[in-house]
């Protein structure tokens, strides 16, 4: 697994102030994704297990931190690496959120009934999910980029076992 891009701060990718991953590969080659440089598989740098010490190490010593997002590519096309490394930074900072992005919706990531999915989402506290529509581009929706995706409560919808979009004051 490769990442493309690390950002230790930022407001624009979930709730609060986070921590933002970006893992390379994407197969779904959205028209008008604002960031094609993320579909190779191998763009950016490997993310071997000392390099996601380091950044976990760095998230550790930023007491500002609410949370670690994980966005792409598309992190479900490595989801077994992603879901190991998401282990690590809940096993070392659990009171870190963690949100995720996915060009699969969450009906397609449960239709799909693949294991490495579904852990990797049982992980994570909110997922946006959804290719981006160019057509439905909307760049007042808060934490995404067209209408059609959705920021969705994971744990709840797993427990409800249906969508349970995430309700939470946006900040602007």
């Amino acid at each position: 697994m490769h990442i493309c891009g690390y950002i230790p701060e930022s407001i624009n990718e979930g709730h609060g102030m986070r921590a933002v991953v970006f893992i390379s590969g994407c197969r779904h080659a959205c028209p008008g994704c604002f960031s094609p440089h993320t579909w190779s598989f191998t763009a950016g740098e490997p993310f071997t297990a000392s390099l996601q010490q380091e950044l976990i190490d760095g998230m550790a010593r930023n007491p500002l931190l609410d949370g670690l997002t994980i966005a792409g590519g598309d992190p479900f096309f490595s989801a077994d690496e992603v879901a190991g490394f998401v282990e690590k930074v809940r096993a070392q900072l659990p009171q870190l959120s963690i949100w995720i992005y996915s060009g699969f919706t969450w009906e397609e990531i449960f239709l799909q009934q693949s294991p490495k999915y579904l852990k990797l989402l049982s992980l994570c506290d909110v997922l946006i999910d959804g290719r981006f529509e160019k057509s439905l581009r909307d760049v007042s929706l808060p934490y995404r980029g067209s209408s059609n995706q959705r920021v969705i409560d994971v744990q709840q919808s797993i427990d409800r076992r249906h969508v349970i979009l995430w309700n939470h004051p946006v900040r602007l």
